[in-house]
């Protein structure tokens, strides 16, 4: 009796050991912590901050000037802490920081946290360099142009729009006046008014003119929204308008957007515009052949024509989208570049979202034009006035995109 008793309590033993071992896995990782966003910020320090790790019985800090931590701060590269926070001293006024940080108990370093930014407050030390940016760039062993958009009734001789334009940029885009509403007033009629001015502009001080857009969705004159012809039809009136404006400013205006935003950002599709349900899916590359075939009849075989979008950066299924477009036309030689709005934040995207998205234009052999920049500083809505601080990451994050 004895014996069964044992033997029962052995086999007891060895079913809850089993079940044990089954409801509580041990876990043979360290997970990596979750760096907040730095507070306490001064001129010359900030509180790291981040979450906690069960298994961690110390951290490690890193500190650095750049993104990619090859600059880390000599006190701060893998500092060991205790606690779920730091203060970082000893900093320079005005200047952006990153930091970083792992878990690490006695047998394990988990992997890194994400990255935080933070700018310290105060007034820079080191002086604005008076240079003119275009001056800047053309000093560069890869000069680019500097352009900026432009309205045709602020072109007026000797005005300060007038010096600042002529001192700082290289390049002009009409902000609107070259959009094909404004300048098509019917089939084969034409206000040529704005966009002569503003292209004579250019040609007379020696700045570069870009044209932006033969072809955009939400410039589309009422005259043709309203096209009661055919399909057919519909598409010779849009040859036309390609044509007549490729013609009359060949050798003026040096590149154009022919055709604008047109992937979809919802679906990587293309956008269901009046063009895609009039012209089929072939539209692109016919408008794109137009310009080209326009050019080369009025003799200037050198313009250069653009895809342009927005939001690639982020949006995969939207990048996917336009190098599809951009392959279609690379493979018939219809295309010279692709323009990238860079309608960011000052938190987003980041360094290496933008260098992935146009690198695959680079990897092509096509030319690059930022199209558009601007750097949002409250897109959350959570700071009532312009701070210091938010002043500074911005202007971090246009050195960091220019």
């Amino acid at each position: 009796m004895k014996n069964k008793i044992l033997i029962f309590c052995t086999g007891l033993l060895l079913f809850l050991n089993s079940c044990s071992k089954d409801d509580n896995p041990v876990s043979n990782t360290l997970n990596a912590p979750i760096a907040n966003p730095a507070v306490d910020i001064t001129d010359t320090s900030f509180r790291a901050k981040w979450s906690f790790v069960s298994t961690a019985q110390t951290y490690l800090l890193d500190v650095s000037l750049n993104s990619e931590f090859t600059n880390i701060l000599p006190n701060y590269n893998s500092k060991t802490v205790t606690d779920l926070n730091d203060v970082v001293t000893g900093l320079t006024t005005a200047t952006q920081y990153f930091y970083r940080v792992r878990a690490k108990n006695d047998s394990k370093t988990s992997d890194f946290s994400n990255v935080i930014s933070t700018v310290t407050t105060g007034q820079s030390t080191i002086p604005e360099d008076p240079t003119f940016l275009k001056v800047k760039a053309n000093a560069l062993a890869n000069p680019f142009f500097v352009g900026v958009a432009v309205v045709a009734n602020r072109l007026n001789n000797g005005s300060p729009h007038d010096v600042v334009l002529r001192n700082e940029f290289s390049s002009i885009t009409a902000e609107y006046e070259m959009k094909m509403n404004p300048i098509s007033t019917g089939s084969g009629s034409y206000n040529w008014t704005a966009a002569d001015r503003i292209v004579n502009y250019g040609n007379t001080n020696g700045i570069n003119v870009h044209g932006h857009a033969l072809v955009w969705h939400n410039a589309v004159p009422n005259w043709l929204t309203n096209f009661t012809g055919t399909n057919a039809e519909f598409a010779l009136e849009v040859k036309k308008y390609i044509t007549d404006v490729v013609t009359r400013y060949a050798g003026k205006v040096k590149s154009w957007d022919v055709v604008n935003e047109a992937a979809d950002d919802a679906t990587g599709n293309l956008r269901n515009t009046i063009f895609l349900q009039r012209m089929g899916p072939n539209y692109i590359k016919d408008c794109f052949r137009w310009a080209r075939d326009a050019a080369n009849a009025a003799g200037d075989t050198n313009l250069l024509l653009f895809y342009n979008d927005y939001a690639t950066s982020t949006n995969i299924p939207k990048q996917d989208r336009v190098f599809l477009i951009v392959d279609d036309l690379k493979a018939s030689n219809l295309i010279d570049g692709v323009g990238f709005q860079m309608h960011n934040n000052y938190l987003s995207p980041s360094k290496i979202q933008i260098e992935t998205d146009i690198n695959r234009a680079v990897a092509k052999g096509l030319k690059i034009h930022i199209s558009e920049l601007d750097i949002a500083v409250n897109q959350s809505n959570d700071i009532s006035t312009f701070t210091n601080e938010r002043r500074l990451a911005q202007k971090a994050k246009y050195k960091r995109n220019r």
